[in-house]
């Protein structure tokens, strides 16, 4: 019998094959722990009674929710995370480069084949390069911090099939709107999503993880896919046999298959205030907007703001409207300043921000009050999400998003 991508993975980790439900402990490659979580996660590291970190080299501490400070509490996360970094020999710690789940891959420090685990529910997103990455609590992180291993039950796979060309104003944020309507909130939880296709094929790397990243909100352990040319360039290393072999069997057994042709996606939008409120953009058009927010881990990456530019060259940002992008890292912000992609935006009326989780997590500039609608390129769009608890939320491609912002209501790009 074949196997899915998730069993490989776990079965090389250990060394035997797996079938779905087996409970087993898998030796951890890397963590990632970002600056909301670290004091949690230092009290409890010393509270289990651990005096050093199974392998400092691993351990990734990143600020990005909180960076710059905009509470006095929030300070503290810092100084935590500082003194955490320094008792523990931690030699990798970005305190200003941006987003955790961007800087986890683009930084290098996931490959194919290997098994992470973050602070973070989109931690999900590391499956864009054939790594199983999945979110966890920070008691869980501190044990592996003491003891550099995790159990995990083998989680079913569901098998999503995409085949053809995409119609122009899609996006690969309209295709995993859709799957997640169509699935529900909780249609995959602690199921592995298999991507496959010559859709899927045909995509770049940024577009894959705008899908991985959002695989959380259908309730997946984790989403995959297989590693190729394109991931290789990406992760500038050479694809082993066994990183190759990361691809589902003909003969695997999934718990359920989903088949999509490209040419029927359209533009769509998760509407307030549930992900898995999915409607097509015709529907919602001429609904008046306030602002419009591009970036996020979902969509802050570089070809993300050129098709946002795109449709803003020579163009201008509706009256009353507030266009905020917020780059995924530092390096895209150089690349788009370098290319002339932020020169377009700037031109256009857009305010661009430090890259940072920001506007999208509610902690930074941009924050929405009673009764204001804002279009934007995140991934949840939840009661109080970014403002109070009566900001309709509505989450769009970034091409939507950018043509909104210019019409200064809902339109399709």
């Amino acid at each position: 019998m074949g196997h899915t991508i998730i069993e490989k993975i776990i079965g090389k980790n250990i060394g035997r094959e797996v079938k779905p439900g087996d409970i087993v402990t898998v030796n951890v490659d890397r963590v990632m722990i970002h600056d909301i979580f670290i004091p949690f996660v230092a009290d409890k590291f010393e509270e289990m009674g651990f005096t050093k970190l199974w392998d400092p080299d691993k351990v990734v501490l990143i600020y990005d929710h909180l960076v710059p400070t905009s509470a006095v509490e929030d300070v503290r996360h810092f100084k935590i995370g500082d003194a955490f970094a320094d008792k523990y020999g931690l030699t990798h710690v970005h305190r200003r480069d941006g987003i955790c789940h961007q800087l986890m891959t683009e930084a290098g420090y996931v490959k194919p084949g290997n098994i992470v685990f973050g602070t973070d529910s989109h931690t999900t997103t590391y499956g864009c390069v054939g790594a199983f990455s999945s979110g966890i609590g920070y008691t869980e992180m501190a044990s592996i911090l003491g003891t550099g291993t995790m159990w995990v039950k083998v989680p079913e796979t569901i098998k999503v099939n995409i085949t053809g060309k995409l119609p122009e104003n899609v996006m690969a944020k309209d295709i995993i709107l859709k799957l997640i309507g169509d699935l529900g909130a909780d249609g995959a939880t602690y199921k592995a999503l298999e991507f496959a296709g010559d859709t899927i094929e045909n995509m770049t790397v940024a577009s894959r993880m705008s899908m991985s990243n959002m695989a959380i909100e259908a309730g997946a352990k984790c989403a995959l896919f297989t590693p190729d040319e394109k991931t290789a360039e990406y992760c500038e290393i050479t694809l082993t046999d066994k990183e190759k072999d990361l691809v589902g069997d003909e003969d695997a057994v999934y718990c359920r298959t989903i088949n999509y042709k490209a040419e029927d996606f359209v533009p769509v939008m998760a509407c307030p205030s549930n992900v898995d409120n999915v409607k097509p953009v015709s529907e919602l058009k001429g609904t008046k907007i306030d602002q419009v927010f591009i970036g996020s881990c979902t969509n802050g990456r570089l070809e993300d703001l050129m098709e946002a530019a795109k449709i803003l060259k020579g163009k201008k940002v509706a009256p009353f409207v507030k266009l905020i992008v917020t780059p995924a890292s530092r390096k895209i912000y150089t690349q788009a300043l370098e290319n002339g992609t932020m020169d377009i935006l700037a031109k256009a009326g857009a305010i661009i921000t430090h890259p940072s989780c920001g506007l999208c997590c509610g902690r930074t500039g941009g924050i929405l009050t009673d009764g204001e609608k804002v279009v934007a390129t995140n991934n949840r769009n939840f009661l109080g999400r970014m403002g109070t608890s009566k900001v309709g939320i509505y989450l769009a491609s970034p091409k939507t998003a950018a043509a909104c912002a210019v019409a200064g209501e809902i339109v399709e790009a």
